[in-house]
C-alpha cells in the first residue's frame, strides 16, 4: 500500500502545474481576483524553485576551480549528490567551454575536469614539440596520467578551437634533443 501512495505523489508532483492550471480556471469562474493573486503567487514559487540550481552552479563551480583534475564520481561523493546530476551538469558545462579557460572532457563513460593551469602547461608543452609521452610526464604534476587523457585533451581543444599549430613540430624537437 505504501508503494502505492509514493506513486500518487509523484504522479502529483510531475504534474502540478497542469492541476494548478485547471484550479485557477475553477477559481477564475467563482472570483477573478484570487486567481490573479493565486496566479501571481505561483509565479513567484516557480520562478523562486530556480535558485537552488543557481546556488548549486556557482558553489560547483569554485569546488572545481580548487583542482587541477578531478572526476564526476568524486565530485558526486563530494557534494552527496547521484552521478548522474553531476554528469548532466557537467555535460552542461562542456557545451558551452568554447571560451573557457577550463576543459571538461568525456573519457571512459565519465567526466573530467582540468584546471586552467593544466590546460595551459599542457599548450604551452604542445607547441615546443613534446611527443605524447613527454606532455605526459610534464603534467604528472597536474595529475594526468595516462596517454589517453593526453588524447582526449587535444582533440576536445582542437575540436573547440582553442589549441592553435605546434611552434615546432615533434620532429624537428625531437632532431633538437638529439644533436643538442
Amino acid at each position: 500500500m505504501p508503494k502505492k501512495w509514493k506513486v500518487v505523489l509523484k504522479t502529483i508532483g510531475r504534474k502540478w502545474f497542469l492541476i494548478l492550471l485547471v484550479i485557477i480556471i475553477i477559481v477564475v469562474i467563482y472570483s477573478p481576483i484570487a486567481a490573479i493573486w493565486m496566479t501571481g503567487i505561483t509565479l513567484i514559487l516557480f520562478l523562486l524553485s530556480y535558485i537552488p540550481r543557481l546556488f548549486f552552479k556557482n558553489k560547483l563551480h569554485k569546488f572545481l576551480k580548487k583542482y587541477y583534475k578531478i572526476e564526476d564520481n568524486l565530485i558526486a561523493r563530494k557534494f552527496k549528490k547521484p552521478l548522474e546530476k553531476i554528469q548532466d551538469e557537467l555535460f552542461e558545462l562542456s557545451q558551452n567551454q568554447e571560451k573557457k579557460s577550463w576543459l571538461i572532457t568525456f573519457l571512459n563513460k565519465q567526466y573530467v575536469f582540468y584546471h586552467q593551469e593544466t590546460i595551459e602547461k599542457f599548450k604551452e608543452v604542445y607547441n615546443k614539440g613534446y611527443t605524447e609521452k613527454e606532455i605526459l610526464d610534464s603534467l604528472k604534476d597536474f595529475k594526468v596520467n595516462t596517454r589517453a587523457e593526453i588524447k582526449i585533451i587535444k582533440e576536445t581543444l582542437v575540436k573547440l578551437e582553442r589549441l592553435s599549430e605546434r611552434e615546432i613540430s615533434v620532429k624537428e624537437h625531437k632532431e633538437k634533443q638529439r644533436f643538442a
